[in-house]
């Protein structure tokens, strides 16, 4: 990446966000870290490896129950002063957390996970986004290639793919979710003549100004097709239909709590 961007003059014209965080034990685990010492070692890597002066959305990764959350808050503000980074992130936080980020500096982005079949900030991390003007930088956008249509119940995949732990893609609940896709395959395509990835991202970014979709594409090929979520939107009568949809086909529905990474004061627990 860092090479990509020095070459040809393409950091100028790049917007570039990463996190901060976690830690990385020499066995392999992941646990969060976000201590001033542990931000600072990790932005100087980064711009290092980047090979650039500056990152322009930086975001904690994971609040962390070791570090007081105005401390980790500080710590970004001391580099946003620096000029390292621009614009102050978190992921994975609540309202209340983000609260107490706020009474010490400001916040521009938030990202949580959100798609069609994993809607639980619509309680109340969404609406206070929206309400406070933060742009929500939504992640797993087609849930891990569920709403991309390209998913079959006998896919087999690696250990090293988030996807072989993640309880939808587990029977019986492959079924109920790939039976949903179908389901709103077929609504996209009849009501909007639209692919049901471009609909899964129409459906996230008409939730509010401050909209984004984000989802990890494997190859150029994978974004064939994008462009087909712009240029219209989606109706109040769309969200009820998807509502109704996945009542009828999702019975035992799961969200995406399994990827959180422990706590540090669980490396004990987890020998």
């Amino acid at each position: 990446m860092g090479k990509a961007l020095a070459e040809g003059g393409r950091r100028a014209h790049t917007v570039l966000a990463t996190k901060v965080g976690l830690e990385w034990t020499e066995d392999g685990k992941v646990f969060r870290n976000s201590t001033p010492a542990r931000i600072q070692k990790e932005i100087e890597d980064s711009l290092r490896r980047l090979r650039t002066d500056r990152i322009d959305i930086y975001q904690v990764h994971w609040p962390d129950s070791l570090v007081p959350i105005e401390e980790t808050a500080e710590a970004l503000l001391a580099l946003q002063k620096q000029g390292k980074i621009l614009a102050l992130g978190v992921s994975n936080f609540s309202p209340e957390q983000m609260d107490r980020w706020r009474r010490v500096a400001p916040l521009h982005t938030n990202q949580p996970p959100y798609n069609i079949f994993e809607r639980e900030i619509e309680k109340d991390v969404l609406p206070y986004s929206l309400e406070h003007g933060l742009v929500v930088l939504s992640y797993g956008a087609i849930c891990r290639g569920l709403l991309s249509g390209k998913v079959t119940a006998d896919r087999k995949f690696p250990e090293s793919d988030l996807r072989s732990w993640d309880p939808k893609f587990q029977p019986p609940r492959i079924h109920q979710y790939l039976a949903a896709v179908e389901r709103l395959a077929d609504y996209a395509k009849k009501r909007h003549n639209r692919s049901i990835l471009s609909f899964a991202i129409r459906w996230i970014l008409d939730r509010g100004d401050t909209m984004t979709a984000l989802w990890g594409a494997r190859s150029a090929k994978q974004l064939e097709g994008v462009h087909e979520a712009f240029g219209w939107k989606l109706t109040a009568e769309d969200y009820t239909e998807v509502d109704r949809l996945l009542q009828e086909t999702i019975t035992d529905p799961v969200g995406p709590e399994f990827m959180a990474p422990p706590h540090r004061d669980e490396k004990a627990d987890s020998k």
